[in-house]
């Protein structure tokens, strides 16, 4: 039976071989499920996207839908944040293959660096990292500084300092 129905085989790889495609299908899924729902269509702000964009996806492309379905009813607001995902969905990404990333992305600037015989190298790295810190957490937060201060471990007052040495204000 499959012989005779598999007259012409496509190859379709699965979702996390085709990470680009993720945004358009993300949008896609949401105004659908907006559509089918009666209700406006979400949007996801670039932290919750790019999270979206790094998970395993082991469901495919109907893990996807499902989940942009689920933030179509659940998630407050018109704009998704990472706070509003599933922890499934976030934590795996946080975890694995992108903790491996980050780090061999430090190490080789770190070594671009030495081989150029620059010293002092955490005092440019160090505020490159607290940076990225900085904005993920308020995007995470929805802009909330005292929260995005809890979640780094710092103090408001050490928070709204670092903004302004980063100049992030």
């Amino acid at each position: 039976l499959f012989d005779r129905l598999n007259v012409i085989g496509i190859d379709l790889p699965p979702l996390r071989e085709r990470r680009e495609d993720i945004p358009a299908l993300a949008e896609a899924f949401l105004n659908q499920a907006a559509v089918e729902l009666e209700v406006e269509p979400k949007r996801l702000d670039g932290a919750a996207m790019q999270l979206l964009c790094e998970a395993p996806w082991p469901g495919n492309v109907r893990e996807l839908e499902n989940l942009c379905r689920r933030l179509t009813v659940l998630a407050p607001g018109g704009t998704v944040t990472v706070a509003d995902l599933p922890s499934d969905v976030s934590t795996q990404s946080i975890g694995g293959e992108s903790f491996q990333t980050w780090q061999r992305l430090l190490e080789q600037a770190a070594a671009e660096r030495f081989a150029r015989g620059e010293k002092d190298v955490l005092s440019e790295l160090g505020p490159d990292f607290e940076r990225v810190l900085l904005r993920t957490a308020l995007g995470f937060t929805g802009g909330r500084k005292q929260e995005a201060a809890r979640w780094i471990g710092w103090g408001r007052n050490t928070l709204t300092r670092k903004l302004k040495e980063l100049d992030l204000d």
